[in-house]
């Protein structure tokens, strides 16, 4: 009855039902979806307790689950940029997250390679909703969103500003688009905080991506969905001590909880109701055997809406959250979903962020750029597991509060050094430790070694991100 009644009420609201079998191009529509500082055991398949993700727990059983899944770094913008550019952290333009004081070089540059240009080449219509990261007006304007591919763009450029889910504008493109939220300002990037909210901008970004699929049915496309929750609003977590703003609390209403865990897990399962409708709306269309819609999130679950850890427990059995090179940090909530070709069931495939270029690449049926350092995980997708490449290294670094680096050996060994290039390695057998307590660096020196050495090659000289192996001094 129910694959009777959706394509009548496609027809009622003006959709095409069945758009896959009218156009003639079969290459399937893209569609990734990342939430925002959302951790490895948020969700219900992952072994979440208390917040409710009936979709996504849904969409986990339907699809394929990655259980060695990594962002590209543990923050924002770098993690972003190994997205984009199907290079590791080493490698990419963005390196970390530079803040006000240097925008410019948070910012993709021309040349740059962005799997969106080349998804656009290759005939897909390409669109980003949501938060961008990589460039912005003014010093930072060479990483604007359409001088990187991308078709359309709705949603924030600056980081800063995203913190601020009731803002007052957005950016349409190139257009600043002001909403009817009264702002407080903090600072010049449009962060602040609304004592009188009106619009929230994910439902807004949410809105925005169905109708991007609506009117890009009849060719293939590629969508961004690039969601700002649960990311706290810092500004107003310093200024009332609450980072979560949220419309409601949603089914937490009446739980004995200070508000910023209520509204921490209203975030979530907010999430979980945009994916719905999304995965929902994918049906009614009638295109969902012919888009694989990816489900993730940037890095790590964060503390900054001064809500309990302890009572979520976001990080799952590894240790470490946001701005943390353990697991914690950085594996990641991986979901794939494509009916009638993904097939339900569970991958310890260990990819990262970086495989969605070549991944992308192959499915568009498409030439990527030389220097990428991701591989294709189409394989496993298709369930060809003997296909399938596997990675040697993994590598990431971070550069708040002296330089670290990390590099993944095997899908194994945890290699972590900090305090100079020559600094012995931290070694963890992620195999018989996950939560990476206990350095076996002592029992497998060579491993150590050879992890040692890989570190001082991965990554390639870039002025703008040179190391400092030693936190900054306070001035007296």
């Amino acid at each position: 009855m129910r694959r009777f009644l959706l394509p009548l009420l496609a027809l009622a609201l003006g959709l095409v039902p069945g758009s896959a079998a009218l156009r003639a191009d079969d290459r399937p529509n893209l569609i990734w979806i990342m939430a925002d500082d959302l951790g490895w055991g948020d969700l219900g398949s992952y072994g979440q307790k208390v917040i409710k993700t009936p979709r996504l727990d849904r969409m986990a059983a339907e699809g394929l689950r990655f259980t060695q899944f990594y962002a590209g770094a543990t923050v924002c913008a770098p993690s972003r940029s190994v997205l984009m550019t199907g290079q590791h952290q080493g490698r990419t333009r963005v390196r970390g997250n530079a803040g006000r004081g240097n925008p410019a070089i948070q910012a993709l540059q021309p040349g740059d390679p962005c799997v969106a240009a080349t998804l656009q080449q290759a005939g897909y219509r390409t669109a980003l909703v949501g938060k961008w990261g990589l460039g912005d007006v003014g010093p930072a304007e060479s990483g604007l969103p359409r001088s990187h591919g991308f078709d359309e763009f709705f949603g924030f450029l600056n980081q800063g500003h995203a913190h601020n889910h009731f803002t007052d504008f957005l950016w349409r493109n190139e257009s600043r688009i002001s909403l009817p939220n009264y702002v407080t300002p903090i600072g010049d990037s449009g962060a602040g905080y609304s004592e009188d909210p009106i619009l929230f901008a994910d439902d807004l970004f949410t809105d925005e991506a169905l109708k991007f699929v609506s009117r890009s049915q009849m060719q293939p496309f590629f969508l961004y969905w690039s969601l700002v929750i649960p990311h706290a609003n810092n500004e107003r977590a310093r200024e009332i001590g609450d980072g979560a703003h949220t419309p409601d609390y949603g089914p937490y209403t009446k739980e004995d909880w200070p508000d910023p865990d209520k509204g921490q897990a209203a975030m979530v399962t907010r999430i979980d109701s945009y994916v719905g409708r999304m995965l929902d709306h994918l049906e009614l269309l009638g295109i969902a055997e012919n888009t694989l819609v990816i489900f993730t999130s940037d890095n790590g679950p964060h503390n900054e809406s001064r809500h309990d850890l302890e009572r979520f427990q976001p990080s799952g059995p590894f240790r470490g959250i946001k701005r943390s090179l353990t697991d914690g940090g950085i594996r990641m909530p991986f979901l794939a979903w494509w009916p009638g070709t993904v097939e339900p069931g569970v991958t310890g495939h260990v990819g990262h962020f970086a495989d969605w270029f070549p991944t992308a690449a192959e499915l568009a049926r498409t030439e990527v750029p030389d220097g990428l350092t991701g591989i294709s995980f189409v394989p496993t997708l298709l369930g060809r597991p003997e296909e399938q490449e596997e990675h040697e290294f993994l590598y990431w670094e971070f550069h708040e509060g002296g330089f670290k680096q990390a590099a993944l050996y095997a899908g194994r060994w945890k290699g972590i050094r900090q305090g100079g290039p020559d600094k012995t390695v931290v070694l963890y057998d992620l195999e018989n430790d996950v939560s990476e307590e206990t350095d076996v660096a002592a029992e497998h020196p060579e491993i150590a070694a050879k992890i040692g050495a890989y570190l001082k090659i991965a990554r390639s000289p870039l002025p703008e991100w040179e190391p400092r192996w030693e936190p900054p001094r306070r001035g007296k």
